[in-house]
């Protein structure tokens, strides 16, 4: 008898991705064989994500994908959307199931795949209390070079724009030494660098007295483990003591991701954030004096209910002044249950729009700025899976993207950047890394 197939997809963050991992894991327990998705499969898994209307409306277009590419499928939907708007994803045509967010980790338990129900089945619980801990990783054997370690879940923050606390509950953390097996584990399965993600994960706590900091160090001195890498923290829990770890550790990824969402006072004020644009000024060029060659990353949201033009040229000349080296650039959607929604009159969708093209241009300035002061230099390079052309792609710890000619994925390779593209470097390999 074949063997029953599999196909995942994952919408939104590495978080995400972590746990489809986690989840793919237990079908193959189950004799099942994992298969891309888009091919034919019995089963066709989907986790989605909620942080704007967008991402719905992309959910339900990749529930409506899987079945007409696989049309005898057993379709699950899982993940924030799924937990947020049940019954909306289970009057999607072809959706045979949907589970929350405490029941996506315990797929068997709710639903048989083999058995299509008349209707269907809707297993999503309050999030209310919440205390347990869905362990996640995705390591080098599910397809990828940097591995992705869920040490946090959940938020206590209440920013008024935002429905993840809903979708995920309180803050929560796993307990270091299973943090430090799941590693262990990662690096054994080939994964050289460990990115390390949650929901907050500057708010990780273990026990009574150890935090982030105290993971940071045990993951360090993991034997056999290359690289490691904060996936995103926000900028009020990102610590001197992190920053003095990060500068002298060298397996320690030069790289941070610190939401800003606005350079405005008043606008922060309305989003409900725990720190000032000059606050965020002062951490920013603070990092960047003290490691030049540090990647920042930054999160901002345009046409929040109320921007003005001078609250958002507020926000323009803060991200152009500051050390950058990419933006990420989101346009306010109205959620549901926010208290975003009355905090200020809406933005013209048309300003909205062209607000963000103003971003998106000057994120793009801010990468080529940066790429273009490496332009010479050697770094070290993870090579992964992509191939784009004759360039094996990769990233550097630093964040750079680059392209090497012939060699093999997953691989340390030190690089010399030769030349900046439209999207990544060409480089040329100057030997093993050391």
């Amino acid at each position: 008898m074949a063997m029953p197939r599999i196909a995942l997809h994952t919408l939104g963050c590495k978080l995400n991705a972590a746990e489809t991992a986690t989840i793919g894991r237990q079908f193959l327990e189950r004799g099942y064989r994992l298969v891309e998705f888009g091919e034919q499969a019995e089963v066709c898994l989907i986790n989605t994500c909620t942080v704007t209307e967008r991402a719905d409306r992309e959910c339900r277009q990749i529930i409506r994908r899987a079945r007409r590419t696989a049309p005898g499928a057993f379709v699950i939907v899982t993940g924030c959307y799924a937990q947020l708007a049940p019954e909306e994803v289970a009057s999607i045509d072809g959706v045979d199931a949907v589970l929350g967010s405490r029941e996506k980790f315990r797929v068997f338990d709710h639903v048989d795949p083999s058995c299509r129900p008349s209707i269907p089945r809707v297993c999503v619980s309050a999030l209310e209390g919440v205390r347990e801990f869905g362990p996640a990783y995705a390591a080098h054997d599910a397809g990828r070079t940097r591995g992705y370690l869920k040490v946090q879940d959940g938020c206590d923050y209440q920013c008024s724009f935002c429905t993840i606390p809903r979708a995920r509950g309180a803050s929560r953390s796993q307990a270091l030494r299973d943090c430090l097996a799941q590693a262990r584990d990662m690096v054994d399965s080939g994964s050289r660098e460990i990115v390390l993600t949650g929901v907050n994960v500057g708010d990780y706590r273990s026990g009574e007295t150890e935090r982030l900091v105290d993971l940071l160090r045990a993951l360090v001195r993991l034997d056999g483990l290359e690289r490691l890498r904060l996936s995103s923290i926000e900028p009020n829990l990102l610590s001197d003591e992190i920053l003095d770890l990060v500068a002298s550790e060298s397996r320690f990824c030069r790289h941070f991701h610190i939401p800003l969402q606005s350079g405005s006072d008043g606008v922060l004020r309305r989003m409900r954030r725990r720190y000032t644009a000059a606050a965020y000024r002062e951490l920013l060029e603070r990092i960047a004096a003290r490691m030049p060659d540090c990647a920042l990353g930054v999160d901002v949201i345009v046409g929040f209910p109320g921007e003005t033009d001078g609250e958002f040229n507020e926000t323009y000349r803060l991200l152009q002044d500051l050390p950058l080296s990419y933006l990420h650039v989101f346009t306010y959607s109205e959620r549901e249950h926010t208290a975003a929604v009355s905090t200020g009159p809406p933005v013209d969708p048309r300003l909205r729009q062209e607000r963000n093209a103003m971003l998106r241009i000057l994120g793009q300035k801010k990468r080529h700025a940066f790429y273009r002061g490496h332009l010479g230099t050697e770094r070290t390079v993870l090579t992964e899976s992509t191939i784009d052309g004759r360039l094996r792609l990769g990233f550097t710890d630093n964040y750079i993207r680059v392209g090497i000619p012939e060699v093999e994925e997953n691989r340390m390779i030190r690089v010399r950047i030769t030349e900046v593209g439209e999207d990544h470097c060409r480089a040329e390999a100057v030997g093993e890394a050391s």
